[in-house]
């Protein structure tokens, strides 16, 4: 792999650290400002809706500029939003930090998808934005436990004080790692931008990402108290369990680049329908605690084992329904991650307030959105076999 693929590793590590590392501090965070559990659970909405909304807009924007440029001047962005997030005297101002850091995260694995995508040969692309998102696959391995322990033993600003270092090293790396001619497709006109919320094809692929991939946030987000007082870990002994979540992940992530190099949507069936499962047995092994961490490794290994599909498929469905936009399908579809994680979370606080419900049920009402991403999945399949069926007539 081409030596520019592992700068935007590096970056993706810092910036998926900042991402996930508000779910092991949730609880530091409601007691340290006084609040609720699913409130606090906004640390983790918010972000996904600055990504969600901040992704095809600021892309767009920001289409003319070079893209090694455009990348460090993400790369400040997330640095400075870290650092209103550590300095932050209220919560009303940690939410704000996130958000300016959820900005320069939309737009960086958007242009970033297309760039690894174009640095390979065409049947080595998904595996290299897998590469691409190995970094964030990493920074839940060490970046998510460390900075959880970080938070757990000095206090949770120390954390993003740490991530906005990682963030200087990432600058660090782009600007001595990435080439100054990297290729970029021609900005999308506005219409083209429009264009791709009327291509069917599309939105059906972008819901079947907000589905499958938010349907795991509704548990992931309430994670550490889930841990703590239904398994019964200690606070120290959820750090290290996140490692191993982490460490599956990171596997899962690998795998899924190369089951889904040939066929997208056949690999992205069977891995949601595994997901569900997973999901629904974890329901009934979150209770004791070597059938949860063995829940948890599948979960974990399916969790971003569906990313390169997604986000592979949708580039290739862009470049046959609208190919004067694929930055801007490709940024639509990080926002659609991000929606995913948004209604999740979102979903997952109602879960825990409800009386009747609480923080065992989250597993199984992700289930219920991860089967949702199945049967999409399934008709976009079907749709792709009637595509093929005249054009192999012809032939």
């Amino acid at each position: 792999m081409p030596a520019a693929l592992y700068a935007l590793t590096i970056a993706a590590y810092a910036i998926g650290t900042t991402e996930f590392v508000s779910v092991g501090l949730l609880p530091i965070i409601a007691r340290d400002f006084s609040i609720s559990l699913p409130l606090a659970g906004l640390v983790v909405s918010v972000y996904a809706l600055g990504v969600t909304f901040g992704a095809p807009i600021l892309t767009a924007l920001t289409g003319r500029i070079a893209r090694k440029p455009l990348l460090l001047g993400l790369m400040v962005l997330f640095i400075a939003g870290n650092l209103l997030a550590a300095l932050s005297p209220s919560y009303g101002l940690l939410l704000a930090g996130r958000v300016l850091s959820a900005f320069a995260h939309g737009v960086f694995f958007s242009v970033g998808s297309t760039i690894a995508a174009g640095l390979v040969p065409e049947n080595r692309r998904a595996s290299a934005i897998a590469l691409m998102f190995m970094g964030l696959t990493v920074a839940i391995v060490t970046g998510v436990p460390l900075g959880t322990h970080i938070g757990q033993i000095l206090d949770w600003r120390a954390t993003f004080w740490a991530v906005a270092l990682l963030g200087a090293v990432a600058f660090a790396g782009i600007w001595a790692l990435l080439p100054r001619d990297l290729a970029k497709a021609p900005p999308a006109s506005l219409m083209d931008q429009v264009r791709v919320l009327g291509s069917g094809r599309l939105l059906l692929v972008f819901a079947m990402t907000a589905l499958g991939y938010g349907g795991t946030f509704v548990t992931f987000t309430y994670l550490s108290p889930i841990l703590e007082t239904i398994t019964g870990f200690s606070p120290q002994g959820v750090s290290l369990v996140l490692v191993l979540y982490g460490a599956a992940i990171a596997a899962g992530n690998l795998a899924g680049g190369r089951i889904a190099d040939r066929s997208p949507a056949r690999a992205l069936t069977g891995l949601f329908l595994a997901q569900a499962l997973v999901l629904v047995l974890f329901t009934f092994t979150a209770a004791s605690a070597v059938p949860a961490l063995v829940t948890l490794a599948a979960l974990g290994f399916l969790q971003f084992a569906n990313v390169p599909g997604l986000q592979l498929y949708v580039v290739q469905l862009a470049k046959e329904h609208r190919p004067g936009a694929v930055d801007t399908a490709s940024a639509l579809n990080i926002a659609a991650f991000n929606l995913g994680i948004a209604i999740g979370a979102w979903l997952g606080g109602v879960i825990v307030a409800a009386p009747t419900l609480g923080l065992a049920a989250t597993p199984w009402i992700g289930a219920i959105m991860v089967t949702g991403a199945l049967v999409l999945t399934a008709w976009s399949a079907m749709l792709d076999s009637r595509a093929q069926r005249p054009a192999l007539g012809c032939a």
